[in-house]
């Protein structure tokens, strides 16, 4: 059977996933009334929660004759390692490009991954029934994006068609039938070449292991595609790291393939098949898998480098191993190195101690996904707030910056900037319409002025903004960087706090906690008014006298607390707290619990 290997590339939100759904649907791979679930291949509880791709997925579909495996990959640049390895795996690329927003940063990125290995895209115009679609306009803008990456004029050549993901058509022009994806099906079978004629059939087998993954019955899994023989189950292979070392040999257990969303057991792959292998014991990802005789490796991607560095921390606060089982350090450095393993763009390294573990990585949201899979799983740890990576160059210290890409209403436009430019050193690099009311700002701002600037700018658009960000390359230092201006509420006492304290407490700042809920000794329980830390007592009851009087006694109301989710809690942190992060709750807190301490570290300082 002859083959075609895609991928799906986007930028977040362009309907990558929802697109996937109607080409399955249309090949037949559910029968008639079978139930399904909206965006099939998200199937991690997050990614239905948050409604993102974070894990590269592979699903195969037959059309009239011919199988075409097609991998849905995440739109986000946290997880980006994912898809400069699954881009690897195949010979083409379908570009989704949203016909009203045109290309966003994340295109930007991965095109230029998908430029650089030489693939020619398809580009699908997609969403083109929005009111706000202006097709041609990003269609333009997308050849130039090309263009301005360096794109070969056989890949400036690129077909493209119109679509509606959601309402399952493409066509080749706007007023075409808007019946079905055939189009689609069709271009990819003309535009891809099939890995049947490029791959070597004769030579010894070899494989480019290009995900990992576990399987409670089979182990540990491999998958990636088949560069050249071919492999049956039970053959002898050996596994070579990049640099050619030989890491171990194996039998091969089992051969497993897509056929439609799920994978099954097949006796033989060949060339150009993107298959799972089951057996090895130490090879992960960019080893190459081959045969006996073969003695070099094949060359593997370069992963672009980590840019923040949090500190992962057993949890040590009076509450602790009340809501999790998993509270040891080494149950989390475990944890932490087989997501290393699976995860080429984490790093993880010991501190002094081997108390707490630094993980760098790409982003906030990658580490947040990370941190919230652990807490699921049981675990209990204290987080630190990030922190960017530095490198010295000629002697000059640099750091990383991102370009910023925002559609904000007109009337918000000036706070942002503002903001950017002023208080986050950043750079503003252009400002234009984009739509009625609405302006697009692309700017390059420092990561450091990024960490925790999301909350804010949702409180300066009032919610109506959009934001994309993107590595874009290292600056030297630009000097200090304001960060929260208020300070915060510290409990002083251990206890359950009590409402009529609470409500002393108001006219101080806003409160994290409500009536009822368990505090000890420096946790953060508000914020403070004012600039400076103040230490409160939350379990304070009110005082009995033998005198009542009518109106002296009502119910005391407090004002619902702020609750910070996962993500804003670590982003609004200072360098002395921590957040407490446990199955059930998300706490702030002081690094050091003891007040003489802090004034004894703080003085140290």
């Amino acid at each position: 059977m002859d083959l075609r290997n895609i991928a799906i590339i986007a930028h977040v939100d362009h309907g990558k996933t929802t697109l996937v759904d109607g080409l399955l649907k249309q090949a037949g791979t559910y029968r008639e009334g079978q139930a399904t679930t909206e965006r099939v291949m998200d199937s991690n509880d997050i990614e239905r929660e948050r409604g993102i791709t974070i894990l590269a997925k592979a699903t195969s579909v037959d059309y009239e004759g011919l199988r075409i495996n097609i991998v849905d990959t995440p739109g986000h640049a946290d997880f980006g390692g994912e898809v400069e390895r699954i881009l690897n795996m195949v010979d083409g690329v379908v570009l989704l490009v949203d016909a009203a927003e045109g290309p966003m940063p994340q295109t930007k990125f991965v095109t230029s991954k998908a430029l650089a290995l030489g693939l020619r895209p398809i580009v699908v115009l997609n969403k083109v029934d929005k009111p706000d679609a202006e097709p041609e306009r990003a269609l333009n803008e997308v050849f130039d994006l090309f263009a301005n990456l360096g794109a070969s004029d056989e890949q400036l050549d690129f077909p493209h068609l119109y679509a509606s993901g959601r309402s399952g058509w493409a066509d080749e022009s706007l007023d075409g039938p808007r019946k079905d994806l055939k189009a689609l099906y069709n271009l990819i079978v003309k535009h891809v070449p099939s890995p049947r004629q490029a791959v070597k059939k004769d030579e010894p087998f070899s494989m480019l292991a290009t995900t990992l993954g576990a399987d409670p019955f089979l182990g540990r899994l491999l998958s990636g595609r088949v560069e050249s023989g071919t492999i049956q189950a039970g053959a002898s292979l050996k596994a070579l790291s990049r640099d050619g070392e030989r890491i171990e040999q194996f039998r091969v257990t089992k051969i497993l393939a897509y056929r439609g969303t799920t994978q099954t057991v097949i006796d033989e792959a060949v060339a150009g098949d993107i298959v799972t292998l089951a057996g090895m014991t130490k090879a992960t990802v960019a080893d190459t898998l081959c045969d006996l005789s073969v003695e070099t490796a094949i060359p593997a991607q370069p992963i672009d480098p980590p840019t923040i560095t949090v500190t992962f921390g057993i949890n040590d606060s009076p509450l602790a191993g009340k809501d999790g089982n998993k509270v040891q350090s080494r149950v989390i450095r475990d944890r932490l190195m087989k997501e290393a393993e699976q995860n080429v763009a984490i790093k993880i390294a010991d501190t002094p101690g081997g108390e707490a573990f630094e993980v760098s990585g790409r982003g906030e949201l990658q580490m947040g996904v990370l941190i919230e899979n652990m807490r699921r799983e049981g675990f209990e740890l204290s987080i630190s707030r990030p922190r960017v990576i530095f490198q010295e160059e000629n002697g000059v210290r640099m750091e990383p910056v991102e370009e910023v890409v925002i559609d904000v209403d007109d009337e918000y436009s000036g706070a942002v900037i503002e903001k950017l430019t002023g208080e986050r050193k950043g750079d503003l690099v252009e400002m234009k319409p984009a739509g009625v009311g609405k302006t697009r700002i692309i700017a390059h701002v420092p990561s450091r002025g990024l960490i925790g600037y999301h909350g804010q700018f949702l409180t300066d658009t009032r919610g109506s903004g959009v934001m994309n960000r993107l590595f874009h390359g290292w600056t030297p230092h630009k000097g200090p960087i304001q960060g929260r201006r208020q300070g915060v509420l510290i409990s002083m006492e251990n206890g359950v706090s009590v409402a009529y304290a609470l409500w002393n407490l108001e006219e101080r700042g806003k409160l994290f906690i409500g009536a009822q809920e368990a505090v000890y000794e420096g946790m953060v329980i508000g914020e403070h008014s004012r600039d400076n830390d103040l230490e409160v007592n939350p379990l304070k009851g009110k005082k009995l006298t033998n005198v009542r009087a009518s109106g002296t006694d009502e119910a005391v109301r407090l004002t619902t607390p702020v609750r910070y989710s996962l993500e804003e809690a670590i982003a609004y942190i200072q360098d002395d707290e921590l957040v407490e992060v446990t199955p059930k709750i998300v706490r702030i807190r002081k690094r050091y619990l003891d007040p003489h301490e802090r004034k004894r570290q703080s003085r140290s300082e």
